[in-house]
């Protein structure tokens, strides 16, 4: 099952960021860890902002692209899975911001998690994304029209629970999969957020707004984006995890 990435607001995300930093009390020159970073939409933003910032990347041509963008980043190519090359607790923040869409079992998805926590110091904070169930269900088997397709081929569980494989673009998850990986891995959380909110439901709605009140649903998301009564409906969310052990 695959449904259009629109990745997640700008606002949110940077807020989630900025906030772990001040969470922690860190100091200027903090080393970050972004794992899956892409072609340094985050990473590169960060470093010029003076941070000390780390980038892997498991595509090559994504990493080309991120090192021919800025120098400021040291990029090396890696699996998030397997992060050998740094030694435990060596970042303060580390990012996890597009593996977690693309590892199809728990076991893989427990790995990334576990290097994740391994190369952050203790008391250190790592932000985790998801690309979530029930807008991969509502969007793209009931609006798009694929929901008698997708329970034929068994894409669905009675539950309506997506199955995902290695052939498909995207695992979708539940809240209670996410809170079943950070009991397993040993991390504390400290909040989870909906990272787009009703957002991606409602594109042309906000796409033919004017600025004003496209200011104010913005003002709206960031007031409502923590409500756990919505974040499972979200496309993306962002669970905000510290390391205490």
């Amino acid at each position: 099952m695959e449904v259009s990435d629109n990745r997640y607001p700008d606002t949110t995300t940077d807020s989630c960021v900025n906030g772990s930093r001040d969470m922690v009390n860190l100091r200027r020159r903090i080393k970050i860890l972004d794992i899956g970073a892409g072609t340094g939409a985050y990473s590169i933003p960060l470093a010029e902002e003076g941070y000390s910032v780390t980038a892997v990347e498991l595509v090559k041509y994504n990493l080309g692209i991120l090192k021919q963008k800025s120098s400021l980043v040291e990029a090396y190519q890696g699996n998030a899975m397997k992060l050998s090359r740094f030694p435990d607790e060596s970042f303060d923040m580390t990012l996890l911001f597009g593996p977690m869409y693309h590892l199809f079992t728990e076991e893989d998805q427990l790995k990334a998690l576990n290097e994740a926590k391994r190369v952050t110091k203790r008391d250190g904070i790592i932000l985790v994304a998801y690309v979530m169930n029930e807008y991969a269900v509502i969007t793209y088997a009931f609006k798009e029209g694929h929901i008698k397709e997708c329970l034929e081929k068994g894409m669905l569980t009675d539950d309506y629970r997506t199955v995902s494989d290695e052939k498909d673009l995207y695992h979708y998850v539940r809240t209670e999969d996410i809170e079943a990986l950070d009991r397993k891995a040993g991390l504390k959380r400290l909040k989870i957020i909906s990272a787009d909110g009703p957002s991606d439901y409602i594109r042309p709605v906000l796409n033919g707004m004017d600025d004003e009140t496209f200011e104010e649903f913005v003002r709206y998301h960031l007031a409502t984006c923590e409500r756990q009564d919505t974040i499972g409906a979200s496309s993306h969310t962002v669970d905000i995890l510290q390391r205490v052990e």
